[in-house]
């Protein structure tokens, strides 16, 4: 969660960083409400004790003097009984700060660029040229039907829609990526993990999908257990509550998982095709990092996820996120793009995002720097989303008769 005590003593200056992710003014307005109410109580409540310690104290001198002491506990016990209201409203004052805080994003870096949605985006690089076909490319789901790789009905049947079944040579295809990105991680450095495919919610509010984006996730009924939207969950909160060495740092670490979303606010977009789906497959990566160096770990896997998709041929692009686009968690993001010849466009394949401390204030992270404990840095991005790469090898590899070539980097896994 956001700094509150730079919220507090900055606040003009942090409503226009947030102002420049789209926060509502009024929201802020309430959150500059909650902290006077909340001083408020604090100043009475502390009023409160300081008049019991100064009472309190009277006792051994009443005691000394032979003084009567009965008319003095009387006015202890009733300020103490005054007490119990204002420490009351204290906490609810404070609990309802939390809450609210919980639901305010992250600061952008104010490198960041201004823009409300994808089309203030900024283009940075284009990496490879896109093939020039002498035919009209088709879309994967063309493709997929001319194979037989992937079964859209049956995936239906089986759930419901935005779910598919990967049949023979894309089922073998899917398992040869995943496999490729991990040993590709794993050269870079990134420590290789399988995690959990359900977390706790106090594990998903680390990472700042709960409490806000709780109706995007699928909930295990009458447990406190959620399907994980994407390994940035389990991985990060790998060191939840903990405090590492600073020698440790950086933490840097790879998984594949399945990746669970009921895409809540995406009805009637990509209905067609695999391209959004309720469950589909992911590498990420995820380093804890220190302040001082998470600038350069960033950079570090916006490239290593850049390289994959060179290695396997594909076009891409590398784009900058606006403020307005940028995700909740997330300081600076980087998006990578792939080109899908037959959309004729490029298509988000990977998000890389810097989230500062703001991850680790939630998920309490933390370092030992000089004996004083400090907030790490977390990181998080795709190497890659593996069903859209999957998309990406069949549109950029197809033939005019419909089959579908194999990047060299991927014969050995088949």
């Amino acid at each position: 969660m956001i700094d509150l005590k730079y919220l507090q003593n900055n606040f003009d200056e942090a409503s226009t960083k947030l102002q420049k992710k789209g926060v509502d003014t009024a929201i802020l307005e309430h959150l500059q409400n909650l902290f006077k109410t909340l001083k408020e109580a604090n100043a009475k409540l502390e009023a409160a004790k300081a008049e019991q310690n100064s009472m309190s104290k009277l006792f051994g001198q009443y005691k000394r003097e032979g003084k009567d002491i009965t008319e003095l506990k009387a006015k202890v016990d009733a300020n103490k009984e005054a007490m119990v209201p204002l420490q009351e409203k204290a906490r609810e004052a404070e609990a309802s700060l939390y809450e609210v805080a919980l639901a305010i994003p992250n600061f952008p870096d104010d490198s960041v660029p201004e823009g409300t949605d994808e089309e203030d985006n900024v283009e940075l690089i284009k990496v490879l040229e896109p093939k020039s076909f002498d035919f009209e490319p088709l879309e994967h789901w063309a493709l997929a039907e001319k194979n037989g790789w992937i079964d859209f009905e049956r995936g239906v049947k089986l759930a419901k829609s935005r779910f598919s079944v990967l049949r023979g040579e894309a089922a073998r295809l899917e398992r040869a990526l995943i496999n490729f990105f991990l040993d590709t991680n794993t050269e870079r450095g990134f420590e290789e993990l399988c995690v959990p495919f359900m977390n706790n919610a106090q594990m998903l509010q680390g990472t700042g999908q709960l409490p806000k984006f709780e109706d995007d996730l699928f909930k295990i009924e009458d447990e406190d257990l959620y399907l994980i939207p994407t390994a940035e969950v389990p991985l990060t909160n790998m060191y939840n509550d903990e405090i590492l060495s600073e020698s440790e740092l950086p933490v840097l670490m790879t998984g594949y998982t399945p990746c669970f979303r009921k895409e809540a606010g995406s009805a009637g977009r990509d209905t067609r095709g695999m391209i959004r789906q309720h469950q589909f497959d992911k590498v990420e990566m995820v380093a804890i990092a220190h302040p001082d160096k998470s600038d350069e770990v960033f950079d570090m896997m916006v490239q290593n996820a850049s390289d994959i998709l060179t290695a396997l041929g594909l076009p891409h692009r590398v784009v900058e996120l606006c403020g307005g686009d940028l995700g909740f968690s997330a300081s600076k993001t980087i998006d990578l793009e792939v080109w899908l010849p037959g959309q004729n466009k490029y298509r988000e394949i990977s998000s890389i995002s810097n989230t500062r401390d703001f991850q680790a204030r939630r998920a309490k992270i933390r370092f030992k720097d000089n004996k004083k404990n400090r907030l790490v840095h977390t990181l998080n991005g795709s190497a890659l989303a593996v069903g859209r790469t999957l998309i990406a090898i069949m549109e950029n590899y197809q033939n005019e008769d419909g089959t579908i070539e194999i990047p060299e980097v991927l014969k050995k896994y088949m």
